[in-house]
Formats: structure tokens, C-alpha cells, sequence
């Protein structure tokens, strides 16, 4: 370029070609926007839409500043606004759902009226003609004795309160404080979230049956709709096994019935399939199928209806009882067993942090409401000599449990561990 005014055509040639080039690099590159831009605006997406999503955007950033300054708290968070977003469901578990405890237990009483009448109007007449008399007796005998011990512990734990700690009261041993009543709590009590107070050695509030989970049967509760604690958790317990055990008894002694019945509504469903067919098909002089009356229909029904429903509340029921059973053995209620559970992990974590050989890694856990397996179910059942699981297991009794709820005797093994320690 030096020299340009030697040569000044040649170097506008130059500065012309090079100009060329470097619109034909730029021409590369803006070409496609320069395509997306025409399709915008054919499409009328630059004069429609960043107006709309401007105001839309705009009205968005509004509506959080007016939230947040309406709603925000420095102590609040996702679990709080979870909360308040639930809120409509728990109201709604603690004002309606609650009634459905009544028609619970209505249901379990039309249901176990409607196995009582089938007994007494279909049941009992057919035995009648084919049972001896010593045979009748003791299902006689059996029978009715079942049943008023199912009711009368029904009806006992539907009608006993629970038991509640005294309020105003300076004079009781308490453990801690209920955060939701503010009142001191005493040992093994907990508070209820449905009856919104505090039952004295609560196990669990009774609603609905209903097996929910195999891992925590704990879950599993009866037709009751009332708090299952100090004072009525013998009725509930002993509701459950002579139902479980009359359960057991009917459908065990109904299933030679309920397989003739069973055979004879399938031998009814075929005659009404093909009854239309018989009647085109027959002559004059020819004799009409045989049929089964109204009340030969209805009695075979109610026989595989009672077997079905007594087989599957005793295996339900069945279970639930056993699993209680077992509780009860352990002394200790379905809330404890968690309580202990999580008590006996952490002593075992701690112990693995102590190392082994220290004084630490040798603590194991143990149920300080645990009297032995005989002392613990004379202690639940109020039994104190031989005479009284005759008077007061075997027949209807209305007798107190042992204690008062609030406070309980320490088991031997505490007492010796006491012993020996203010000894040495």
C-alpha cells in the first residue's frame, strides 16, 4: 500500500476486493438469522407475542412481591408452606372423618346381628334334624356363652373411657410435658391427635378394621371408635379374641353346610341359564325342571354369605389378636413398642461408638414395664388368684385394672438391680 499515489487505481481495486470478502464471510454468518427473522415476522411473532409475555411476566413478578410481602416469614419454609397447603385435610380428618367412627360401629353391629339371625333361621333348623341331643347342647351352650361375652366386651369398650390424667393436680409422678395439652404427662401416657387429649397408657385409638400393613400389624385396629387404654384395653383385647374364637367356631361347624349350599347355587345358576331353553324345548306331557323355591335361594346364599364373612374376619381378626397377644406378653402397648424399638437401637449404636470391653458397650435395653409373661398377663386381665380367670376371663366381669395409671410398680428385676447397688 505503500505508494498509493503511484499506482491509486490499482489500490481501490484492492481495497475494493478485500471489502467483497469480508461481506461474503459476514453473509455466511447472517444469513440464517436473517431467515428466522423473516419467518417471525411472517408468523406476526414480533408484533403479537414479546407484548403479551412482557405483560404476562410482568403481572407474574407482581403477584410474588404481593405474596411474599403478604406471607413471608424468616422462620417459615417448605414444610410450612406444605402445612398450610394441607391444612383443608386435616381439618377435614378432624371434623368429618371422625363420624365415620359411628357408622363403623354400626356396621359391626348389623354385621354380627345379620351371622346371629342366619344361626337362629337357617342354621338351626337344618342341625335340628341331623345333630343328637348332646351334640345340640354343646353347641348350644358354646354358642350362646360366645356371644354374650363378644357383646358385653363390645359394649364395655365402646362405653369405658380410656382413662385420662388428672388436670390441677401437683401430686402426680410425671415424665414430661404434653406439648400439645400443656399438662404434665405421666409415665406410658401419650397423646391422642383424634380425641385431642391425653389417655393414660394409650395404645392406640380404635376405628376402623382393617388389615393396613403387614410390617406394623400395630395399625390393624377393631370397630370400637373410642381410645384403646388403661381402663378399657382388657375389654378391647378380650373383644377381639371371643370374636376371633366365634368366628373360628362358625365357620369350622358351617363347612359341610356351605359346601351343599355352595354346590346347590351353582346347580341354580345353571337351571336359570338353561331354563329359557327347557321351557322352548318341552311338550305338553313332559314334566317342567326341577326348580328351588324362594326360600331354599335364600338360605343357600346366607350360608356361603356367613361362611365367606366369618373366614375372613377370623383370619383378620385372628391376626390382630395375636399380635396384641404377643404385646401383651412383652408388657408393653403398640406406642411402646416403637418407643423400645427405637430406645434399643440407640443403645446398640452407642455401645458400637464405646468400643468393645467398656462399660458402655455392654448396656442392652430392657422394658421396664416388663413383669414376665404370667405376671404381665395377670397384671393386663386384673388376676390375682386361680378362682379369677374363672370369674373374671371366662365369664362377664366389670372389675378395675391393677393401678391407676399413673403410676406402676418397678419390675423384680429392678428392684434387685436397685438392691444390689445400694448394697455396694
Amino acid at each position: 500500500m505503500m505508494g498509493w499515489w503511484r499506482d491509486p487505481v490499482r489500490c481501490l481495486a484492492l481495497r475494493a476486493a478485500g471489502h467483497g470478502a469480508m461481506r461474503g464471510q459476514r453473509s455466511l454468518l447472517l444469513g440464517p438469522a436473517r431467515l428466522c427473522l423473516r419467518l417471525l415476522l411472517l408468523l406476526g411473532y414480533r408484533r403479537r407475542c414479546p407484548p403479551l409475555l412482557r405483560g404476562l411476566v410482568q403481572r407474574w413478578r407482581y403477584g410474588k412481591v404481593c405474596l411474599r410481602s403478604l406471607l413471608y416469614n424468616s422462620f417459615g419454609g417448605s414444610d410450612t408452606a406444605v402445612d398450610a397447603a394441607f391444612e383443608p385435610i386435616y381439618w377435614l380428618v378432624d371434623n368429618v372423618i371422625r363420624w365415620f367412627g359411628v357408622v363403623f360401629v354400626v356396621l359391626v353391629i348389623v354385621l354380627t346381628g345379620s351371622i346371629v339371625a342366619i344361626a337362629y333361621l337357617c342354621v338351626l333348623p337344618l342341625i335340628l334334624r341331623t345333630y343328637s341331643v348332646p351334640r345340640l347342647c354343646w353347641h348350644f351352650f358354646y354358642s350362646h356363652w360366645n356371644l354374650i361375652l363378644i357383646v358385653f366386651h363390645y359394649y364395655q369398650a365402646i362405653t369405658t373411657p380410656p382413662g385420662y390424667p388428672p388436670q390441677g393436680r401437683n401430686d402426680i409422678a410425671t415424665v414430661s410435658i404434653c406439648k400439645k395439652c400443656i399438662y404434665p404427662k405421666p409415665a406410658r401416657t401419650h397423646h391422642c391427635s383424634i380425641c385431642n387429649r391425653c389417655v393414660l397408657k394409650m395404645d392406640h385409638h380404635c376405628r376402623i378394621l382393617l388389615l393396613s400393613s403387614a410390617q406394623d400389624p400395630a395399625k390393624t385396629v377393631a370397630w370400637l371408635n373410642n381410645c384403646v387404654g388403661h381402663y378399657n384395653h382388657r375389654y378391647f383385647f378380650s373383644f377381639c379374641f371371643f370374636m376371633t374364637l366365634g368366628c373360628v367356631y362358625c365357620s369350622y361347624g358351617s363347612w359341610d353346610l356351605f359346601r351343599e349350599a355352595y354346590a346347590a347355587i351353582e346347580k341354580m345358576k345353571q337351571l336359570d341359564k338353561n331354563k329359557l331353553q327347557a321351557i322352548a324345548n318341552q311338550t305338553y306331557h313332559q314334566t317342567p325342571p326341577p326348580t328351588f323355591s324362594f326360600r331354599e335361594r335364600i338360605t343357600h346364599k346366607s350360608l356361603v354369605y356367613l361362611w365367606f364373612l366369618c373366614s375372613s374376619v377370623a383370619l383378620a381378626l385372628g391376626a390382630l389378636t395375636i399380635w396384641h397377644a404377643v404385646l401383651i406378653s412383652r408388657g408393653e402397648t403398640s406406642i411402646e413398642r416403637h418407643i423400645n424399638k427405637k430406645e434399643r437401637r440407640r443403645l446398640q449404636a452407642k455401645g458400637r461408638v464405646s468400643g468393645e470391653g467398656g462399660d458402655l458397650g455392654e448396656q442392652v435395653f430392657r422394658n421396664p414395664y416388663n413383669y414376665g409373661c404370667l405376671d404381665n398377663w395377670k397384671v393386663f386381665l386384673g388376676v390375682d388368684t386361680g378362682r379369677h380367670w374363672l370369674t373374671r376371663v371366662l365369664l362377664p366381669s366389670s372389675h378395675l385394672p391393677h393401678g391407676n395409671g399413673m403410676s406402676w410398680d418397678p419390675p423384680p428385676w429392678v428392684t434387685a438391680h436397685s438392691a444390689s447397688v445400694m448394697a455396694v
